[in-house]
């Protein structure tokens, strides 16, 4: 049987409760729910779902590289937004993160996201190393 790993980067915020950025288990990675926060500061980047949007992809695919993953690697994401009105804007830069084969996708309209946030993405994906 294989063995829980912790997945933790300095270049993805730092958890804010009890929890780990990410899980490995054999092959399988399982990312925590990665929001719009610039991991040096702590802070939500400035901007709107566009600007949001981009620094969780950017702290998401932080955390699979340190996984050994890549977006070739990613079966899987639930993404959260605040507003669906958001949609397009949100796909819009979704999308330049997977160029070819998306991963399956569940997304959803929520009513309030960790420190009111507009956007959060978790993955599940298969590290390649």
């Amino acid at each position: 049987m294989s063995t829980k790993k912790i997945i933790a980067t300095a270049h993805a915020p730092a958890a804010i409760g009890p929890y780990s950025q990410a899980n490995q288990l054999g092959n399988l990675v399982f990312t925590s729910g990665q929001i719009p926060l610039v991991p040096e500061t702590m802070e939500i980047v400035a901007g709107g779902i566009t600007e949001q949007t981009e620094q969780v992809m950017q702290n998401l695919f932080a955390v699979l590289h340190e996984a050994k993953a890549s977006a070739a690697s990613v079966i899987k994401t639930t993404c959260f937004i605040k507003d669906m009105n958001d949609f397009s804007a949100f796909n819009e830069v979704y999308a330049k993160y997977f160029p070819e084969s998306a991963p399956a996708r569940s997304c959803v309209e929520v009513a309030r996201l960790p420190k009111d946030v507009l956007v959060e993405v978790e993955a599940i994906a298969v590290s390649e190393g």
